[in-house]
């Protein structure tokens, strides 16, 4: 029998994600064989913990029977369809079953397959509507300094992260960037007891300029993830939903990373307690089993498209594998579990005990500059300086050296840049959590000292 190196078949041929090829050479990837609850297995036998619910998607820990149940079902009556002129019923038991978990006013769906397919289909949503309404000047989005939402060119259009972006711009949309939302290096000096969202006037001012050219405005409620797990006050969300109304400029909603409990919230717009008019949502959705995203909008956006064949006013937005049965049916087993176990109330609970363990264990290091969480999500922002806030600097790689070390004691986190962030699974358990806290904690001492 032909024994295979698989990290050197994987060299030959894969070309990973969301990372510079050459860093295998020193730190080759995990050959992951199987997975089970909070723990993937590689090839060997050793076992990892998954702390960031691999890419943020997996909500009930990996293998979950029930979800592996439904999905075989499923492969046994339909496997894929056409999703124009054919439908089927878990497409829309889903979307009978979110209706009442949606903020109040969604009510059609549009079926797409990743997250940044659902912000495409957003954006040409918004363009395409203000143009069949009358005001075809509206041809602009804006969005926050620092923001995400994906890595196809119109979702790059709208993030402002030049990680990712910066090469791409000569192919990119002229979008408008405002500022704010640091709240950990706030520019006015507030703390997060002493804000009034004094950093909202950069909207107002952008607004002001471009409000009557605006299409829409895209935002990642509460949560901005690829920023480094900044998190900012629901009233700058209440602020945003205002003066959206106000200049007659649609909100898009991105729950893509933040929706289905990770901050405590079904959806994370909910802590604002205001509806958006488009709403993006994808990972949690299907616990992470399949690839499949949901553009959601209001009846009055789904009406503007609405009329005869000849006046050309459909939306032709399509997708191969839009409405994809089996994704439909592990979305249905993840709700079902999510609602009958009660699992947001139950977070909730170990999301107080998870952050007052990181702080415990971490919270007085020198270099920890700050533990930001909200519901299970906690972002320890490593500081050169605690008392200034200073950064490492970035050729350090402080946070990859001590992913690195986790890696080695059995722990994936994945940092980003030098934040290092814990997003598990929902249903983590007391025993997983201290577990996690220790290899982290051992990680940190193995870079930063103690």
């Amino acid at each position: 029998m032909e024994l295979i190196n698989w990290n050197e078949e994987d060299q030959k041929y894969i070309w990973h994600p969301a990372q510079q090829m050459k860093d295998a050479e020193v730190f080759p990837p995990i050959i992951a064989d199987h997975a089970s609850g909070m723990y993937i297995y590689d090839t060997e036998g050793r076992e990892y913990l998954d702390m960031i619910s691999s890419w943020w998607c997996n909500l009930l820990g990996h293998c979950n029977p029930e979800v592996n149940d439904a999905v075989k079902h499923q492969l046994d009556q339909l496997e894929h369809v056409i999703f124009a002129n054919f439908s089927h019923k878990p497409a829309i038991e889903l979307c009978r079953m979110l209706i009442p978990l949606l903020p109040q006013g969604l009510r059609r769906f549009n079926f797409c397959d990743n997250g940044s397919s659902a912000v495409e289909c957003a954006l040409k949503m918004a363009f395409q509507y203000h143009y069949q309404t009358g005001q075809s000047q509206r041809q602009r989005f804006m969005c926050l300094s620092e923001s995400y939402h994906g890595e196809t060119i119109g979702a790059l259009s709208v993030g402002s992260m030049d990680l990712y972006a910066k090469i791409y711009k000569p192919m990119m949309m002229n979008t408008i960037h405002f500022d704010g939302l640091d709240c950990y290096r706030c520019p006015y000096e507030k703390t997060r007891t002493s804000c009034h969202c004094e950093c909202f006037e950069s909207a107002e001012k952008a607004f002001q300029a471009f409000g009557k050219e605006t299409a829409a405005v895209i935002v990642e409620p509460i949560l901005q993830g690829a920023a480094g797990m900044r998190i900012y006050p629901a009233e700058y969300l209440r602020r945003l939903h205002h003066l959206c109304q106000a200049y007659g400029v649609l909100l898009i909603d991105d729950e893509i990373a933040a929706g289905f409990g990770r901050t405590g919230k079904m959806f994370a717009i909910e802590h604002a307690g205001i509806c958006p008019d488009i709403l993006c949502t994808s990972k949690g959705l299907t616990g992470g089993y399949l690839p499949m995203a949901l553009t959601i909008t209001t009846e009055k956006i789904y009406q503007a498209f609405y009329d005869e064949y000849g006046t050309h006013k459909a939306f032709v937005h399509s997708h191969t594998y839009a409405g994809n049965p089996l994704a439909c049916a592990a979305a249905l087993s993840v709700l079902t579990i999510l609602q009958r176990e009660d699992i947001l109330k139950k977070a909730a609970k170990k999301a107080i005990y998870l952050h007052n363990m990181l702080e415990d264990a971490l919270g007085s290091h020198q270099n920890i500059g700050e533990i930001r969480h909200i519901g299970l999500i906690n972002a320890l922002e490593l500081v050169k300086n605690k008392k200034t806030k200073q950064p490492f600097d970035a050729q350090r790689r402080i946070g990859w050296h001590i992913f690195r070390k986790a890696m080695d004691r059995g722990l994936v986190l994945r940092p980003i840049g030098d934040v290092l962030y814990f997003n598990p699974p929902l249903t983590i358990d007391t025993e997983t959590m201290e577990l996690a806290v220790a290899r982290c904690t051992a990680a940190v001492h193995d870079v930063l000292g103690r």
